[in-house]
């Protein structure tokens, strides 16, 4: 979704269309503590939503958001070097810039990958 602002009622129509689009079951939404995430009208309207729940990431430590990971990627493949005439561009760009992301993702694993495992080239077998 596109919006002109960053602000609590743009927020709150895109947690509507996130909620329009998956029908069943609890919908857990983790955010970075922006205040449109956490304003008081945000709050009432999460009240009268409570199949919604916000969970965020502590503050200080921003290396578990990924979503700043995901708009540095986005920014590079959608959004460099060009200039839009309109709000209709950058919806375009954002469809066309996510399929292709999506196309080529992977898990995401945490952490440092495990050593391989060494063989041995020579084994010696020592007797008494």
């Amino acid at each position: 979704m596109t919006a002109s602002s960053r602000n609590s009622a743009f927020y709150q129509q895109f947690l509507q269309r996130v909620e329009d689009a998956n029908p069943a079951g609890d919908i857990y939404v983790i955010t970075d503590n922006l205040s449109s995430h956490n304003s008081a009208s945000t709050r009432t309207w999460l009240e009268e939503h409570p199949r919604i729940k916000h969970v965020f990431i502590p503050v200080g430590a921003c290396w578990l958001n990924l979503q700043e990971g995901w708009w540095r990627l986005f920014r590079k493949a959608a959004l460099a070097g060009r200039s839009f005439g309109d709000p209709d561009h950058i919806a375009h760009a954002t469809r066309v810039a996510t399929k292709q992301l999506n196309a080529r993702a992977r898990p995401w694993i945490w952490g440092r990958p495990a050593p391989p495992t060494r063989t041995l080239r020579r084994r010696y077998v020592y007797t008494l």
